[in-house]
Parts: structure tokens; sequence; C-alpha cells
């Protein structure tokens, strides 16, 4: 993986020449759930279940990606139905649950989509993702990552994880590609 010199989380990076090839490149954009969709934290609601807070403007934004022509993905370890149905509600067409090994879910996707790697951006924040990270064209993280994930990826958010991250990245494919700020 080609690592950016002082990778950090300056809105400045993203114009680098490097991060803006590496993001005109990308045709679908892979997401985890937990601390990158959401902020990490789950709660339980008796006659529910667990269940997450999902962010408006980051699903806005997978909205307006994808009406670009960007396909998005979600690879979590965690199977949930709350997760389902925000993929669901979404219109999310690649949604892997349930696996820690989210290599075999990339694999899965590659072969479907025919997209080579370079084609992929993913962001994650733990520890598992990495191996998905590591192989993908672009790969972000979110400021609240463990640090080994930020050792290893092209870009750290502005924003927190629930809290405009998947916005911020999809906002920036979107725009180095050329389809403008709305």
């Amino acid at each position: 993986m080609t690592k950016l010199p002082g990778a950090s989380s300056s809105a400045k990076l993203l114009q680098s020449p490097e991060i803006q090839a590496r993001l005109k490149r990308i045709k679908l954009l892979l997401l985890d759930v937990d601390g990158v969709m959401t902020d990490g934290r789950i709660f339980w609601v008796e006659g529910q279940g667990w269940t997450r807070m999902f962010n408006v403007k980051d699903g806005y934004g997978l909205k307006i990606l994808m009406k670009a022509g960007i396909d998005v993905g979600i690879i979590s370890g965690g199977k949930s139905k709350d997760v389902e149905l925000r993929a669901e509600f979404l219109k999310v067409s690649h949604v892997f649950l349930g696996d820690e090994n989210k290599v075999v879910a990339l694999e899965k996707i590659v072969a479907a989509t025919g997209l080579k790697l370079e084609e992929i951006a993913f962001v994650g924040d733990d520890l598992f993702d990495i191996p998905v990270l590591e192989k993908v064209g672009f790969s972000a993280t979110v400021p609240h990552a463990v640090d080994p994930v930020k050792e290893r990826v092209h870009y750290i958010t502005e924003f927190d994880g629930g809290f405009g991250a998947v916005r911020e990245v999809a906002d920036a494919i979107r725009i180095a590609q050329g389809h403008g700020p709305y």
C-alpha cells in the first residue's frame, strides 16, 4: 500500500494529486458499520433488542453518491436487524454481515462485480478491517480508530464515525470524479 507521509485528517490531503487519482478510480465504496456508519455505541431497547443510531447526512451522502453512479456496500463483523434495515432503506447493493474475516466478503464482491481492487474504497476503524484496508485502492478511517488502522490508511476523516465521516468520504469521491458538490 502506498502510504502518504504524515497522512492526517487534513482536508488539504484530499486535494493531493495521489489521493485525487485514487478517488477518481473508485467505483465502489465499502463501509464498516460500528464506529464508521455509527459512533460505535449500541443501545438496548426493550422489546426491540440492540440498536444503533445512524446519521441522516451520511445516508444522504450515500444516496447522492449512488445517484452519481458509484456503488455502495457494507461489510461488518456484526449481524443485526437494525443494520439490515438501514442497508435496505439506503438500497445498498452489497451487504455482508456477521463475519470478521472481511477479506472473504471483499473477494465475493470482486468476483460478483468484476471490479479491480484499485476501483474499491473502504472505510474501517478496527483491527479486523486492516486486511481489507491494505488491499483496496483508497482506504480511510475515522479519528477514533485504533492506531494500527490509522497507520495504514490513505486518509483519516475530519468527522467522527456516526457524525459525518461517511458523508465526507462519499463527497470526496463524488467531487473528485467531477460530479460537483451537490
